[in-house]
């Protein structure tokens, strides 16, 4: 019975729908009305600004970090991956928002900083890096997944590469039509990070 209220407990946080919650108190507007649409970081500080948008990175990431502290907290012997999983989907499909949610990323880096902080330092280090190469935010989401995967490996830790991989399948699935669009050559790119010298 526990064990299935830290799940549902784990689900419930990662529903928190920060991106809309942000959106109504810093601007009043629904970030679902704007952009692309999407409740996550990327279509926050396209809509909010920066400022709003970090709100919402960081709301983000501690909602997989605080659902894969549940085990502890609860004192349940529940591995706090599983839990951090939980919480990715509850972002993915929130029921907090009609179950249109965000793309997976910042939350699964929230349960990999609990877990695993070095592994999500050395996340972030990989995805500026890969964004200030390719200039797409969903396109160094994805590769920074697959990192992930990378690192994970020679960690040995069987269950932390089965569910790095579960998470960027997650990741690489919610960015679908972003991999269409860059392949059409029509998904924007980031203006503020440029590797030209003017």
């Amino acid at each position: 019975m526990l064990i299935a209220l830290l799940f549902v407990l784990a689900y419930l946080i990662g529903s928190i729908p920060s991106g809309l919650i942000v959106g109504k108190v810093a601007k009043g507007i629904d970030i679902r009305e704007h952009g692309s649409g999407n409740l996550g970081a990327t279509n926050a500080f396209r809509t909010l600004g920066i400022k709003a948008g970090s709100i919402v990175v960081v709301a983000d990431i501690l909602k997989g970090t605080l659902a894969a502290f549940l085990p502890v907290i609860m004192h349940i012997d529940v591995h706090p991956l599983f839990a951090g999983v939980a919480a990715v989907v509850g972002h993915m499909f929130p029921i907090f928002a009609k179950f249109k949610g965000g793309k997976a990323v910042a939350t699964s880096g929230g349960v990999l900083l609990c877990y695993q902080p070095l592994l999500f330092l050395t996340m972030l280090i990989a995805f500026f890096l890969f964004l200030y190469i390719t200039k797409y935010v969903s396109l160094s989401s994805i590769l920074t997944g697959l990192y992930t995967i990378v690192y994970s490996l020679f960690t040995k830790d069987i269950l932390l590469v089965a569910v790095v991989a579960i998470l960027t399948v997650f990741v690489i699935y919610r960015h679908r039509t972003n991999i269409k669009r860059i392949i059409n050559k029509t998904e924007p790119k980031i203006k503020w990070m440029s590797s030209n010298k003017h």
